[in-house]
Parts: C-alpha cells; structure tokens; sequence
C-alpha cells in the first residue's frame, strides 16, 4: 500500500493519469467566480501566496461572506478568506496575513522588481534605436 509508513518507494507508475488539465471555468463563468479569479493575494508569505493559488485553481476558495475577528487587534476587520491578521496590523508588523509567521511578504517587492526589469528593457531599447540612428547617418 503506497500510504503505509516508510513505504516512500514505488515500483509502478501512477495507475491514472489525467489527460487535460483542470479547469475551474470550463462550463461557463459566475460573477463570483470571475471575481475569485482576478483576486490578487497580497500581504502573503510565498507559501502561502501558492497555497491560495491552489485553491483558485481548483475551486476550492470560497470568500468571506462576513469579516472575521483579526488576532492581533480583536477587531472585525479581516475581510479574506483564509487570513487571520487584517492588513493595516500584517503590514505594520510585517507578519504574513495567512499563517501570521515573520515570512518575507512577496507580492509588493515582485511589482517594484518587475518595473525596475521594464525600465531597463526599455532602457536598452532606446539606446539600441539611438545607436542605429547614428550608424545610419553616417
């Protein structure tokens, strides 16, 4: 039995394999399911950002439907699924929304970085064109 413990070593392969990958909109979309869909997970750790991703992807995340009590100011402020510390106190702490751990939160650096990577694509294009301007010219 592959679930037995210390039983890591499998002789055969995966007796069923998927053909198509899954997707959570194949029938058709909801206005719930659009919504869950475009939702950007911030103020996350990494793990935590896949995590969710995950259960976007298989549609296993459901919303809110009213805020929950946040762990830190005993306030009604948390207002996604899954979080346990509202954002103005994971931000002020820097603490991951999710698991509340000291994790490096991922989303606001990956924005600024991939602005920074434009500005110098764009940077090197520009020259490029100068350069061949230049040549030419002459």
């Amino acid at each position: 039995m592959s679930s037995q413990r210390g039983n890591v070593g499998r002789t055969r392969p995966q007796r069923h394999q998927n053909s198509h990958v899954f997707k959570n909109d194949k029938y058709g979309v909801s206005p719930q399911c659009k919504k869950i869909n475009g939702k950007l997970h911030d103020g996350v750790c990494q793990h935590c950002k896949e995590v969710l991703e995950w259960r976007v992807k298989f549609s296993k995340y459901k919303p809110l439907s009213k805020p929950k009590k946040c762990v830190k100011c005993l306030q009604k402020t948390v207002k996604d699924s899954y979080h346990i510390i509202c954002r103005p106190c994971a931000s002020e702490l820097e603490l991951c929304a999710k698991c509340g751990k000291r994790e490096e939160i991922v989303i606001g650096e990956l924005e600024e970085e991939d602005d920074q990577d434009l500005d110098g694509v764009l940077g090197d294009i520009e020259e490029e064109e100068d350069l061949d301007l230049v040549v030419g010219k002459n």
